[in-house]
């Protein structure tokens, strides 16, 4: 299980400090939420916040893009050291596309999905992917509760990808806490992100290393 703290919920005048901690806490990724208030109604950070983070932790940024025209951005994002990207499969019109650019890249390829929308729109793409993210929340905004019929979508997920034989991780997104990331690994999720659940008590490391034995 690889836990990706969520800068979303850090403070971010001590973001390099607090991503610091999550990491001796066992983090092992770093998600990094980038809104548009168009495709979510929120606005976040861009690709100048990405570089500087890149330079301040060693760990790997995991970039979740949540915004239209994500094609325009993605090698801006890339240059700027995501190692992970993930584009919306209700946002990005062609997928094929974008995903063969990360790939050739060298960056591994997600593709995330909203909570209404059914796993059966990756048909197609699900050999070419990395990772899925499956959101357990709408996106937007950091502490939300977790949608549970989300878990039946991880199992149903899981066993598709094991059926056809293919690589693809599952990443889980919104709403991951202490009380559900043990039942979140046993349907098939390897990647958890934890926005509030990590940095939003004051001891990320702590939290972190709560989180990763509750996962156990």
């Amino acid at each position: 299980m690889i836990l990706a703290p969520s800068i979303l919920a850090s403070d971010y005048a001590r973001l390099a400090d607090q991503v610091a901690a999550a990491a001796r806490g066992g983090a092992a990724l770093v998600h990094v939420d980038v809104m548009d208030g168009h495709f979510v109604p929120n606005i976040t950070l861009g690709p100048p916040v990405v570089a500087s983070l890149h330079k301040a932790t060693p760990l790997p940024l995991d970039v979740h893009l949540m915004i239209e025209n994500a094609d325009r951005y993605l090698p801006a994002f890339v240059d700027a050291g995501a190692a992970w990207v993930s584009v919306h499969q209700e946002a990005v019109p062609h997928l094929q596309r974008q995903v063969a650019f990360l790939r050739e890249r060298g960056v591994r390829a997600g593709v995330a999905l909203n909570p209404a929308t059914p796993l059966g729109t990756l048909d197609e793409i699900l050999p070419e992917l990395d990772y899925v993210l499956v959101m357990s929340v709408n996106p937007g905004f950091g502490g939300q509760k977790f949608i549970p019929a989300t878990l039946e979508k991880i199992r149903r997920l899981h066993a598709t990808i094991r059926e056809r034989g293919l690589k693809a991780q599952i990443e889980v997104d919104g709403g991951v806490d202490e009380s559900n990331i043990r039942a979140l690994v046993e349907a098939g999720a390897e990647v958890l992100v934890a926005g509030s659940a990590v940095f939003g008590h004051g001891d990320p490391e702590g939290a972190a290393r709560r989180l990763i034995e509750a996962a156990r």
